[in-house]
């Protein structure tokens, strides 16, 4: 839909008390151009918004602060923009039962900044994007299950998600969970949105269990001059009963890997973990009060191509060493960084980089993804990459994927094409 209607755009004013616009410049998602955005307010408004989307056949895309909004591919419509910055509230903090209510488009280190006030947090740190101050909105963390290092002690989003409010496709509201983590009815609607990229519903608020914020912590740091040495350090680390709040790798192109596990608790308890943890790794193992520069961010750039693999722990050097077997075959310098701990990597390469030896890089890494029992997704990649490639690649239970979607979407409005299967 490319003219703007003015029935349509009256009804969209009315729905979200004149908060709604024709689209234009800036409005683009991932390359595909919109006709209108709406800003509504609230769940309600919301659900009005939906409703008007519903009587007029238009495509929903959801948008906070569009930091991962060029993720995954491409949406096959895009419509309607419904941007949620003006749902900004962080409704309840119950700081006595460790639980926080908040709105979708609450910024992530808006929270992290009031719920630091209580000597708490919300123990979901995603990776930073180049540049990135904040890990996006709640919505978005939610949509997409960002994680970074603390999954590997706390648990991912789904683990952390006790209650959900949702706008179906028709604008019907829907809730689920509760606001105390012992109350779990309803609990498997908040895991299936999760990670759904906003193809099932619109997600409006949100309730968390929170942890309190730790005392002291430190990190501790290890070079590995090869992918058996950096799969022999993770092994220790991940037998060991050090129990580290993170454990990242980190590797540039050309360059030796490093291996850091950050530690958190009570300063006494911290120093003799720490202790622990050094005479684990051995010789040239260096302490720090502060994490690595590149701790928690992205190994990519702005225009890059990001990719997210998956492995099994015991996978890890296979892993490493078919990167850098494709990416020498295939003419590529490949930046890694990722939890090492849980089996979550990410990997960059230049978005300069010829398309087809993209598609080669990915193509080699997926046949052999068997052999370190992950898989392979091109998260953002220029457009010409995207043409080429399929960024989600062969998925796993995709056919259950596709009736969940018939049955929460069944016009296959909100997000059209953006998931695995052109879901």
């Amino acid at each position: 839909m490319s003219e703007v209607d003015k029935g349509i755009l009256d009804a969209l004013r009315a729905a979200t008390a004149d908060e709604a616009r024709p689209a234009g410049p800036g409005d683009d998602v991932d390359g595909v151009a919109p006709s209108y955005v709406a800003s509504p307010c609230g769940t309600e408004e919301t659900a009005a918004t939906l409703r008007v989307a519903a009587e007029h056949g238009l495509a929903v895309i959801a948008r906070g602060t569009g930091s991962r909004l060029s993720w995954g591919a491409p949406p096959s419509r895009a419509d309607l923009v419904v941007d949620t910055a003006r749902m900004d509230r962080i409704v309840e903090h119950r700081a006595g039962d460790l639980v926080v209510h908040a709105e979708a488009g609450v910024r992530l280190d808006t929270l992290h900044e009031h719920l630091a006030r209580a000597g708490q947090r919300l123990a979901i740190d995603p990776v930073l994007p180049p540049g990135g101050t904040h890990g996006g909105t709640v919505g978005g963390l939610i949509a997409t299950a960002a994680s970074g290092p603390l999954r590997l002690s706390h648990g991912a989003v789904r683990d952390l998600l006790i209650g959900v409010t949702m706008v179906r496709a028709d604008g019907v509201v829907a809730k689920a969970g509760g606001k105390v983590v012992k109350n779990v009815a309803g609990y498997d609607l908040g895991k299936v949105l999760t990670g759904s990229w906003g193809t099932l519903g619109l997600v409006t608020e949100a309730v968390f269990r929170l942890h309190p914020l730790p005392v002291t912590a430190r990190w501790v740091v290890r070079r590995a001059g090869s992918a058996a040495e950096a799969y022999d350090l993770v092994r220790r680390v991940v037998h060991s009963q050090v129990v580290p709040a993170g454990l990242e790798l980190d590797r540039a192109p050309g360059e030796v890997a490093t291996l850091a596990a950050s530690i958190e608790g009570i300063p006494a308890g911290v120093t003799g973990r720490v202790g622990k943890l050094v005479e684990l790794l051995g010789e040239s193992t260096e302490v720090r009060d502060s994490a690595p520069d590149w701790w928690g961010r992205a190994p990519w750039g702005s225009g890059d191509v990001a990719m997210r693999l998956t492995h099994e722990i015991a996978g890890l050097p296979k892993l490493l060493d078919a990167l850098d077997e494709a990416a020498a075959r295939h003419g590529l310098s490949v930046a890694l960084r990722g939890s090492v701990g849980v089996g979550v990597v990410h990997a960059g390469v230049p978005g300069a980089a010829e398309p087809d030896a993209v598609g080669a890089l990915v193509k080699d890494l997926r046949d052999q993804s068997s052999a370190w029992g992950g898989d392979v997704v091109v998260l953002d990649a220029p457009p010409a990459v995207k043409a080429s490639v399929d960024v989600w690649g062969p998925v796993r239970g995709l056919a259950l994927m596709r009736r969940v979607k018939d049955q929460f979407d069944p016009e296959h409005r909100l997000a059209p094409g953006r998931f695995a299967g052109g879901i």
